[in-house]
């Protein structure tokens, strides 16, 4: 969980490696930097975005209990305090979600779709 404007002047992909590469799967924050929020989803990396409130609410849930459980629904597109129940939903381009959901990486995706790419370019001869 993060504060807002996560992500300003981390424009290079490495920022989004080092998080990845500690183990963190997602960010949270009220607002990412444009940059840092495409190439944190390009490594794998799902930047949530809350509203200020929310944020707060959250921020305020970790420091009555350090030990606060959230839960990320992707397929739902939403981040829920488990102690409260107090939910946000979150918006995600429907290509990345997907990329997240199979863990592809671009190469991947078009992997995923050869057979696609393969009838559309018989169709054009």
């Amino acid at each position: 969980v993060a504060g807002r404007n996560f992500g300003c002047g981390s424009s290079r992909e490495h920022a989004a490696w080092a998080i990845a590469d500690y183990g963190f799967r997602v960010v949270v924050s009220s607002f990412f930097a444009d940059i840092f929020r495409n190439n944190a989803l390009n490594n794998g990396l799902l930047p949530i975005t809350v509203s200020d409130n929310f944020l707060a609410a959250i921020f305020a849930a970790i420091a009555d209990d350090p030990a606060a459980r959230f839960t990320v629904d992707l397929e739902g597109q939403t981040l829920t305090a488990e102690a409260t129940g107090r939910s946000e939903r979150f918006e995600i381009d429907a290509y990345k979600k997907r990329c997240l959901q199979n863990g592809y990486d671009d190469v991947d995706y078009l992997c995923s779709i050869s057979d696609q790419i393969r009838r559309f370019e018989a169709a054009r001869k």
